[in-house]
């Protein structure tokens, strides 16, 4: 798979974007960034750009720059422990997969909501992001979304040919390295960011049944269900975390919201691989990005889209 190694955080122009500070409801500060347009338009979509796992916000700076030059307004940010959010000190820091959605993206909600107000709220997940994208308790407020390779990491959906290196690499030396640091030490591995010892509790631990945990809750009480976004998937066959079975999971929990799944190949562009990161380089901008760009101005498929929309297994 394309790695993200290949493709390493790139700078934020300050010519257009525009650093904040955020403050989570349990007090905590969050560092990122935001594309705005100087003539306010109630009209006019603000995009939330969820990242993945440990994936600083400024890989994603140059999709944000393209979606706020199709006319969108655009907010980037760090999860807590991550890059803008990073604390002074990571040994034992606390924080979670459900605080990355219920405080951290909730609190991006209630930004944009305060920032931009009368627009209608989307979001682009990748990874994880597509998941906190259903944690926050103003997940109703979201009029679209998009996911790219978006799934719970749960071993038994990882590629049949992959599952066992990637079984190995994520979840026991992760864990058991950051068992010895207090959190894990990606950076000098060149394995995404430093990441709290409680997303990878999270990340090496997963099961499906990930909707009873931690709070015992049954599915259709999370604030899943409360999506009612036009929901696309985008998974590519070459991601070995974004199977079939993966990404349906995920769908499947977005019980309220119209659900479109597009498979693409890296055939279908003519390339040999794309995988879980690539979607968002640049190289891919004229040949990805519209699918991104074209469901958030309309709610649909173009006719001319790469790949092909997967029947849905989900109920």
């Amino acid at each position: 798979m394309s790695s993200l190694e290949s493709f390493p955080p790139l700078p934020v122009s300050r010519n257009t974007a525009h650093a904040f500070r955020e403050r989570a409801a349990d007090g905590y500060t969050l560092g990122g960034f935001s594309w705005r347009h100087a003539v306010p338009d109630r009209n006019r979509p603000v995009v939330i750009i969820n990242a993945a796992t440990s994936v600083r916000c400024s890989y994603y700076a140059r999709f944000a720059q393209y979606l706020f030059s199709h006319g969108f307004d655009v907010m980037t940010y760090d999860y807590r422990g991550i890059g803008e959010s990073r604390p002074a000190a990571m040994r034992h820091f606390k924080a979670s997969w459900t605080d990355w959605g219920a405080l951290d993206f909730e609190a991006m909600l209630q930004r944009a909501a305060r920032e931009f107000p009368g627009q209608p709220i989307d979001v682009v997940g990748h990874s994880f992001g597509g998941c906190a994208a259903g944690l926050a308790a103003s997940a109703d407020r979201l009029r679209r979304l998009v996911t790219v390779g978006a799934q719970f990491a749960y071993w038994r959906d990882y590629a049949q040919d992959s599952r066992w290196q990637l079984f190995g690499k994520w979840h026991v030396v992760m864990p058991l390295l950051t068992r010895v640091f207090g959190y894990f030490p990606g950076k000098r591995l060149g394995w995404l960011e430093d990441t709290p010892a409680g997303v990878v509790k999270d990340w090496s631990t997963m099961t499906p049944a990930y909707e009873r945990r931690p709070s015992g809750r049954a599915h259709g009480q999370l604030p899943f269900a409360r999506v009612r976004a036009q929901t696309l998937a985008i998974s590519l066959t070459d991601d070995p975390f974004g199977t079939m079975a993966a990404i349906e999971r995920l769908l499947g929990y977005f019980e309220s919201s119209t659900r479109s799944h597009l498979r693409i190949a890296p055939a279908d562009i003519d390339e040999t691989q794309i995988g879980h990161f690539a979607f968002f380089h640049k190289r891919f901008e004229a040949r990805l990005w519209p699918i991104a760009l074209q469901w958030l101005q309309q709610g649909q498929l173009a006719d001319d889209t790469p790949g092909r929309v997967v029947t849905l297994s989900v109920p």
